[in-house]
């Protein structure tokens, strides 16, 4: 059982909650392990889920009842009966109730009337396991397997992906009806793995899958809203040089990516392994601001001319990411012709560079080990952001 930084009973003391994420990140456990167990109704259970299903009518009787022991309730696998959204409505509306309602598909309830909470129930996400959760860190492993639970410390972690990725193709994209033709889904994720931490070409991609572009930008639709990719939208605001305005696509784990790129080697100096400790990188900003509560945007700066810095936090801080074992004034390139802007607050280069140090224009070499402890004590864009 791993210690999750996310502190569902914190946030559902302020307001009722929405708890998204990929399948199999844990959030089943996180909630069996910060709420009691009689106040959660399990609609993955069949001798839940059909009695509600049969009659919605009765949540309402069963949550008054719950009201006796417990102020929050929490109702795990909402996209599985989004008809109860009204029945939870009307409760927030009439009782002293607060829910954490959890869910790994979006576009059910999308289509179901979530909207009708709209201000009522706030938003968390629970993202793989982030190297702050996990003890004995290893790398090397990560970028490899991934940060799923079952997965990071399994001793069969090659069938741990298979199975997940089995899971997630026949109970979340086929079961929920989410496509028309599963084998194409099935041969797009093969292909799109391949833009993983790359600018998104929806032409290029659906010609290397042999299917229509129309088809490639639905189905990245669905792997936002089964919230399996991400994208990092380009900051367009430089004045001093025209920006591309084409987003950055990431797989939302670097096991399941590299699973489906074949488990090639990750040799370091690779470009494999470059861009796997770039979307490392990406997980951890990503994961750090959502559960820190920060409105900060991630993006990122690309140039016309090929000038780029990999991740840009809100306008207080930009970070290069790479990985090498010795960084020189030619890895700075990108951050120095932004710093022209006059925007940001902090530069900084995470590598494998043991010899940290700030250049004489400001810039922060950092190697990843005390970036993230930086971050996670929340000592690195709390003083970049200091002020505001």
């Amino acid at each position: 059982m791993y210690s999750r930084i996310l502190d569902m009973r914190r946030l559902a003391e302020q307001k009722s909650f929405f708890l998204f994420g990929p399948r199999s990140t844990g959030k089943t456990s996180l909630l069996r392990a910060q709420f009691p167990a009689d106040a959660i109704v399990n609609l993955l259970s069949s001798a839940v889920y059909l009695p509600l299903a049969a009659n919605p009518s009765r949540f309402a009787d069963l949550v008054r009842e719950m009201l006796f022991r417990h102020s929050v309730i929490v109702v795990d696998g909402i996209q599985k009966l989004p008809v109860l959204l009204d029945e939870i409505h009307n409760l927030i509306e009439t009782v002293p109730v607060r829910f954490v309602l959890t869910g790994s598909c979006a576009r059910k309830l999308k289509r179901s009337g979530v909207n009708l909470l709209a201000g009522r129930a706030w938003q968390a996400n629970l993202f793989p396991l982030v190297s702050a959760e996990i003890a004995d860190f290893d790398l090397g492993r990560y970028l490899r397997y991934g940060g799923l639970p079952q997965v990071y410390s399994s001793p069969h972690p090659e069938e741990e992906l298979d199975a997940y990725l089995n899971t997630y193709l026949k109970e979340e994209i086929q079961a929920e009806a989410l496509v028309q033709n599963l084998a194409h889904f099935a041969r797009f994720l093969k292909t799109a793995v391949l833009a993983n931490a790359e600018q998104i070409n929806f032409a290029n991609i659906a010609n290397d899958a042999g299917l229509p572009a129309s088809s490639i930008r639905a189905y990245f639709s669905i792997l936002a809203d089964t919230f399996t990719g991400f994208l990092v939208e380009s900051w367009q605001a430089s004045a001093k040089r025209k920006a591309v305005a084409t987003a950055k696509f990431y797989l939302f784990d670097t096991g399941v990516a590299h699973f489906l790129r074949g488990d090639p080697p990750l040799t370091e100096g690779s470009a494999e392994h470059g861009k796997a400790f770039e979307q490392f990188i990406a997980m951890e900003l990503r994961a750090w601001l959502s559960y820190r509560r920060r409105r900060l945007e991630l993006r990122y700066w690309r140039t016309r001319s090929g000038n780029e810095v990999d991740f840009l936090i809100g306008e207080t801080a930009a970070v290069e990411v790479k990985a090498a074992r010795a960084i020189s004034d030619k890895h700075m390139k990108g951050l120095r012709a932004l710093k022209e802007e006059g925007v940001f607050r902090q530069f900084l280069i995470v590598s494998f560079d043991e010899l940290e140090r700030r250049t004489s224009d400001g810039i922060r070499c950092l190697h990843w080990k005390r970036f993230l402890a930086e971050l996670w004590n929340d000592a690195l864009i709390e003083t970049a952001s200091s002020g505001d």
